[in-house]
């Protein structure tokens, strides 16, 4: 069964890939490990996990306009999300998703994005067309 989400029109190219999901917030800086591509911040709810190629769910961003900058080179090297949902994401992530050309959405109609999608669900994501597919939701 699917299940369509409405949401902000977004940044970035229609993606398709599996969840990692938290309740948690997202800092490019301080909560990822940019060489090895995992969680790093012991305190992160997704500590440990690698976040290569995967759609990331989150609560907010965190974080200035090294964000931006990080999330491109992130990009450059090849080891980022495929993209990344938000509850609601400041303008400075925004504009890192968009020098990163990284698929990014926020502002989701039907509530917390973090409960309507779970982790390893597969994902569509169509920033264009502000809408979310769970394939198997």
């Amino acid at each position: 069964m699917t299940k369509e989400l409405k949401c902000h029109k977004g940044i970035g190219d229609k993606v398709q890939g599996i969840a990692l999901v938290a309740d948690d917030n997202f800092s490019a800086r301080y909560d990822l490990d940019r060489k090895k591509g995992v969680f790093s911040r012991p305190t992160h709810k997704l500590c440990g996990e690698s976040y290569h190629d995967k759609i990331l769910v989150l609560n907010t961003s965190k974080g200035g306009v090294a964000s931006a900058w990080m999330l491109h080179e992130m990009k450059s090297r090849n080891i980022c999300p495929k993209a990344i949902l938000f509850n609601t994401a400041n303008t400075i992530l925004a504009q890192g998703a968009a020098l990163a050309n990284l698929t990014m959405c926020d502002r989701f109609a039907d509530g917390d994005v973090t409960t309507l999608i779970k982790t390893g669900d597969e994902v569509i994501v169509d920033p264009e067309n502000g809408v979310v597919t769970v394939l198997n939701g």
